[in-house]
């Protein structure tokens, strides 16, 4: 299987990885079941997906506390645990990247992840006072000590990711990214691609908008649901465009015997300016559907279709 390198690390990883925000984010989402969790991550590690993507925040550290249940039963260092923090729950959950709550924030996630080294750590939301440069330079001591492999920032602008990398030490980027949010992050790409940092999109489906399971028809649908709510601003004029390109994509899909989703999975991990792809999961047969994604191979002129089929966003 395909394995990608992350930043200028010596982490590889699946091109596709697992999103754990519904593995024990009682506080994110509502009817969590917790044997759901378990058994979707193990199921994504069956599926040959070695990427799992969580975070303090998702349960108030309840997911990474599943995810170190889970990997006590696997080989370690067959597994590439990505995790983040910045709220600072001693200070009302308040956004903090000093030296000294990163390196409290480490320390607690490896106890919950029962293990003794993390693969990525992501500072998850930049501070107001925290110079960006000196966050990372506190990842670089924990790195050098052992305690984590890679260094991440997630929803930082291009001009924070920029003070962060200052000294040529920021390994992997994580930004709200998808066929229907391209033009924020734009520069933002090729600024990673020619420092050779890697790229993670959250929200690769758009909080579901782009599974196929929304027809033109379901704009009041889609705005009430979870997904519709997540994403905020999107505009019903936004909404139909999606679903235009959608109808253009089950074309492509239906000649791979694949879904929709499986068939705009295989788009991100075709994407150059994309490293890794996180679908988040409910359960086990959400996750073995997409793992079924690493299997269908667009050719560059669906691969261009899909890209002009979402042109306008």
């Amino acid at each position: 299987m395909k394995q990608i390198k992350i930043g200028k690390s010596d982490v590889y990883t699946t091109p596709l990885g697992l999103g754990t925000n519904k593995v024990g984010g009682h506080n994110l989402f509502q009817n969590l079941d917790e044997q759901d969790g378990y058994d979707l991550l193990r199921e994504a590690l069956k599926q040959g997906i070695n990427f799992l993507d969580t975070a303090y925040v998702y349960g108030l550290g309840r997911s990474e506390e599943i995810i170190g249940d889970v990997l006590q039963d696997y080989d370690r260092s067959k597994v590439i645990i990505a995790t983040k923090a910045a709220q600072d729950q001693s200070h009302d959950m308040a956004i903090n990247n000093s030296p000294e709550f990163i390196k409290k924030a480490v320390d607690e996630a490896l106890l919950r992840l029962k293990t003794d080294y993390i693969d990525i750590f992501y500072i998850h939301f930049p501070d107001k006072d925290t110079p960006k440069d000196e966050a990372i330079e506190t990842l670089d001591e924990i790195r050098k000590a052992g305690k984590i492999r890679a260094i991440g920032v997630s929803n930082f602008s291009l001009a924070q990711i920029k003070e962060a990398n200052k000294n040529g030490k920021v390994d992997i980027v994580e930004d709200q990214f998808s066929l229907v949010h391209q033009a924020p992050v734009k520069e933002e790409l090729k600024y990673l691609q020619e420092n050779n940092i890697s790229f993670v999109p959250f929200f690769p489906l758009a909080s579901g908008l782009l599974t196929g399971k929304y027809y033109l028809k379901d704009w009041e649908k889609f705005k009430n649901s979870d997904g519709g709510k997540l994403l905020g601003d999107f505009s019903e004029k936004q909404y139909d465009d999606a679903m235009k390109g959608i109808d253009g994509i089950r074309k492509i899909a239906a000649d791979h015997q694949a879904t929709v989703t499986q068939t705009v999975l295989a788009w991100y991990m075709a994407n150059p300016a994309i490293s890794v792809v996180i679908p988040g999961a409910r359960n086990a047969d959400q996750v073995k559907s997409n793992a079924a994604a690493m299997k269908v191979d667009l050719t560059s002129d669906e691969y261009q279709k899909i890209d002009q089929l979402f042109s306008n966003f």
